[in-house]
């Protein structure tokens, strides 16, 4: 590669990570894990536990609770313990 495009690459890189940079509190952090853990889980086991519901069903933050409540209700010992490990 050229030095020319080279230098070029990195000043853009710079830029866009300098933009894309963004403070999140404590609270924020923890409610995206968990909204990530329980899409993750959702998807997991549909089959089991989410079957009457829709397979691209949006997870958002108020959904997590049900997600937990259905995992440990109708899932499995390893449904029942991903609804444990969100519970945290």
């Amino acid at each position: 590669m050229k030095c020319s495009i080279k230098k070029y690459m990195a000043k853009i890189g710079r830029v866009g990570g300098l933009a894309s940079r963004r403070t999140l509190t404590a609270d924020a952090a923890r409610s995206m894990v968990m909204i990530r853990g329980a899409r993750r889980a959702y998807h997991k086991f549909y089959a089991q536990c989410f079957w009457s519901y829709s397979p691209d069903l949006k997870i958002t933050a108020v959904d997590v609770s049900f997600v937990i409540e259905q995992l440990m209700k109708h899932g499995g010992k390893e449904a029942w313990q991903a609804g444990a490990r969100l519970c945290r």
